[in-house]
This record gives C-alpha cells, sequence and structure tokens, in this order.
C-alpha cells in the first residue's frame, strides 16, 4: 500500500556540502585530460568556470559573476563549448535560488546575451550557417537559462512557504503552551478555592466541637467522648482532603475524587448537626438535574454558609437549608442559607474570604450572591445561579 504522508528528502547542512562537492567533482572529471592531452587553456577555464560552485549557497552572487567572466573570457578564447559550460546554468539557479529577485533578472539578462554571442562564436565557423540556425541555437541556449532561473526561482518561493509554515506552528506551539499555563493557574487557582473551603469547614468544626466539648466535660465528662470523636473524625477528614489537594497541585497526573454533587448535601448538613448546630434542610424531592460546575457551586456555598454559622452566628443558633428551582424568564437554582444568631450584631462587613469566594464561585455561573442580616434577625445568604 502507497504510504501518503511521506516527507520529501531533505538534506541538512553536511548533506548540502557534501552534494555541492560530489557536483564540483563530476563536472571537473574531464579537465585532467585536457590539462594532460588537450588544451592547457581551455582546461584551466573549465576548473574557473567550475571550482566557485563550492560556494554558489552562502555567496551566490559572487559565484555567478566568477563563472559569468570566465564564459566571456571563453568566447574570447575558444571557438568551441565546453562541457563546463553548464557551470553557468548551476549558477543561474544557484542565484534565483539563494539571492533577491533584482539579481536573479540581472543573471538572465547576461544569459540570454550571453546566449546571443554564443551562437554567433560557436557557429562562426561554419560558413553555411544561416541566420535562422544562428536563432535557433540562440533560443535553445536562452531557454535553459530561463528554466534554471525558473526553477530556482520556484525552490526560493517554496522554501519561504515552508518557513512561513514553520514560524506559524511554532507561534501556534507557543499559543498552546500559554494556553496551557494560563489553564494551569485557573486550575490551581480553583483547587485553593476548594482548600479554603474544605480547611475553613473542618476547622470550624473542630473549633466548635472543641469548645463545647471543654464547657461540657466540666459539668459531664461524659459528654465530651462524642465530641472528641467528632473533632477526630473531621480532622482526619480535612487532612486527608487536603493531602489529595496538594498532590494535585504537586503532580500533573494526580488521583482525584469525584466532585460534590447536590446527593452530597445531606450529609453535609449532618456532618454540621454532628457539630452542634440544629439544622434544618428543605430540599426538591427528587433533585433537579444540574451540571457538575453547578452542583460543585451549589454545595460549596451550602458548606461555606454553615461555616460562617458556627464561627459567627453563636452557640445557641440554629440555621435552615432550603433549595428550589425559581422559574420564569431562566430556570435558576436558587439557595437560601439562614440562621437566627447575632444577626446585625455579629462581626460582617462584607468583605471577608469566604463571602468572597462564595461569591466569585455564583458569580462564574453567570449568578448573584446577597449575604447580610435577615429581616427578622439573624443572617442570610441567597444564591441564584442560573441553570
Amino acid at each position: 500500500m502507497a504510504r501518503h504522508d511521506r516527507q520529501p528528502l531533505r538534506l541538512g547542512p553536511r548533506g548540502e556540502r557534501w552534494f555541492d562537492v560530489a557536483l564540483t567533482a563530476f563536472l571537473l572529471l574531464p579537465v585532467p585530460i585536457f590539462l594532460v592531452w588537450g588544451s592547457r587553456t581551455e582546461g584551466a577555464l573549465m576548473t574557473v568556470q567550475v571550482v566557485p560552485l563550492l560556494w554558489r549557497r552562502r555567496h551566490p552572487v559572487t559565484v555567478f559573476g566568477v563563472i559569468a567572466v570566465a564564459c566571456g573570457v571563453q568566447a574570447a578564447l575558444v571557438d568551441a563549448p565546453l562541457w563546463s559550460q553548464s557551470a553557468f546554468a548551476i549558477a543561474t539557479y544557484s542565484i534565483a535560488r539563494f539571492a533577491t529577485t533584482a539579481w536573479t533578472l540581472v543573471a538572465v539578462g547576461v544569459g540570454l546575451v550571453g546566449a546571443g554571442i554564443a551562437s554567433y562564436d560557436w557557429l562562426r565557423p561554419y560558413p553555411a550557417t544561416t541566420g535562422t540556425a544562428h536563432v535557433a541555437y540562440a533560443l535553445t541556449t536562452g531557454a535553459v537559462v530561463i528554466a534554471a532561473a525558473a526553477l530556482g526561482a520556484l525552490g526560493r518561493t517554496r522554501q519561504a512557504y515552508v518557513d512561513t509554515l514553520v514560524e506559524r506552528g511554532h507561534r501556534l506551539e507557543r499559543e498552546a503552551a500559554q494556553q496551557a499555563a494560563l489553564a494551569a493557574i485557573d486550575e490551581r487557582h480553583r483547587i485553593a478555592r476548594e482548600m479554603h473551603d474544605v480547611v475553613a469547614h473542618g476547622l470550624t468544626t473542630i473549633v466548635v466541637q472543641a469548645d463545647g466539648a471543654r464547657a461540657a466535660a466540666i459539668h459531664d465528662p461524659s459528654v465530651a467522648e462524642p465530641a472528641f470523636a467528632t473533632i477526630s473524625a473531621t480532622g482526619r477528614e480535612a487532612i486527608a482532603e487536603m493531602r489529595r489537594m496538594l498532590g494535585v497541585l504537586r503532580a500533573e497526573r494526580g488521583e482525584t475524587a469525584p466532585q460534590p454533587r447536590l446527593a452530597d448535601l445531606p450529609d453535609l448538613v449532618t456532618e454540621a448537626r454532628a457539630a452542634g448546630t440544629p439544622i434544618e434542610l428543605d430540599l426538591p424531592d427528587p433533585l433537579p438535574a444540574v451540571s457538575d460546575g453547578v452542583a460543585l457551586t451549589a454545595y460549596r456555598v451550602v458548606q461555606e454558609a454553615l461555616s460562617n454559622v458556627r464561627k459567627h452566628a453563636g452557640p445557641d443558633a440554629a440555621a435552615t437549608v432550603r433549595m428550589r428551582l425559581e422559574e420564569g424568564g431562566e430556570h435558576r437554582l436558587v439557595l437560601e442559607i439562614a440562621d437566627d444568631g447575632r444577626g446585625a450584631a455579629a462581626p460582617y462587613d462584607g468583605r471577608g474570604l469566604g463571602l468572597t469566594g462564595m461569591r466569585e464561585r455564583v458569580t462564574a455561573h453567570d449568578g448573584t450572591l446577597e449575604a447580610g442580616p435577615g429581616p427578622g434577625g439573624g443572617f442570610v445568604v441567597c444564591a441564584r445561579i442560573p441553570l
């Protein structure tokens, strides 16, 4: 089966050098014969016409000039074509391939003039030659010059096209690397917010339980045992979650646990109740079908809001978590977390990291979040997330 993805053969710098050496050596093969058994003048002219081809890639204009002058000297000294005159066509190709368009036009002009001179000089020893023969000879020689220039210009155009594609590929590669770096930064920011939510929730539970256990131990030491069990379990869970997130940060590929879903909200509320906060949970049945991103945002909003209840609402505060679907111009998931704690007397200035994180999460889904003292006391967090 023929392969269609095979790349064309390309010579590297070393290959190009050896190719030029081999080409020059091939064109110089008849020179020893001329120098030993023939005309030394012709042998010297052939050497001068061929040897400059070794530098045709780096100095195409200079090489063409030397070869053109040698061919002009040949027209004055020798009334016959030489094997080495093929170097003129190679030099014309080289100047079109490695120089500019202006120098290519100059080389073609010189070649056409040389074709006319050569036809006259080489056919002059034959008196019977007609003008038509001179024209035909000049046109044939000129066609070789034009073909060589055309091939060189085609090669130069193709190389410029390839260079453009290579540069575009490098640019796209750099842009892709930059996009990947930005995506990695965004992912680390997301993980940092996740870590803040997890650690804040766990530490708040631990602090509340520790305070409650210390107060209860004064009157009834047996009451402290369940609190210590909750502290231990919450601490282990927070540490495990933090290690998992740190592993994601340190490794490109790390094991990740499933993201929280709406179905995990009852477990979150149960954990908060175990910490000593009475909580009423009101969820629609069945739970609405939402995307993973919306589910994670809703979970983190409830988690952070309950952490704030334990930190700021007071030891005797109770909370209510309600979820509903709001229909209208667009479907929205509405979360409301309210408590009956200190309300306006709580130490709240609207700039806490927890509230900022919740607002960023909700805003990322084009939603809104309102937080502040409730109308009947306590504190209310209300998030509306479009579906």
